[in-house]
């Protein structure tokens, strides 16, 4: 099966897999295809240049792409004119704004593939169409 993991996912997998365990089984199985928006490694560049995020294996840009790909195995999915598209189109939601966060939403609406996140604001997407599943941790 295939699976989108929000940003947040993402880097607890590199920081506190433990956090993960929820949704541990599902990234752990190689059976299940990952996906990582590239809107995500975005926001973890971005992280990274503010000084909010330290991650000792990333140093540099290419070192998320290589923790990505060729360590975890997972792809990247690059926007498109669909997700853009879906995310145009999507209903506000109250008390979540974050364009980052909205455009992985659409890309997972748009593939049609369930998204991971701890974000317990995304379950306001479901009546839109997102098949989403919460890492509560």
């Amino acid at each position: 099966m295939r699976y989108l993991i929000d940003t947040n996912v993402l880097i607890r997998s590199q920081t506190d897999p433990s956090l993960l365990k929820d949704v541990l089984q599902i990234i752990e199985n190689y059976e299940n295809r990952i996906y990582v928006s590239a809107v995500s490694i975005q926001e973890i560049y971005m992280l990274m240049q503010n000084g909010k995020l330290h991650v000792k294996s990333w140093k540099h840009a290419q070192d998320v792409f290589n923790t990505i790909e060729e360590e975890l195995g997972f792809t990247v999915d690059y926007v498109k004119k669909e997700h853009l598209l879906t995310f145009a189109g999507l209903e506000p939601v109250k008390g979540h704004a974050d364009p980052s966060d909205r455009m992985i939403i659409a890309q997972a609406i748009t593939e049609k593939i369930p998204l991971i996140s701890s974000d317990a604001k995304f379950k306001h997407y479901c009546r839109q169409n997102l098949d989403f599943i919460f890492n509560n941790a």
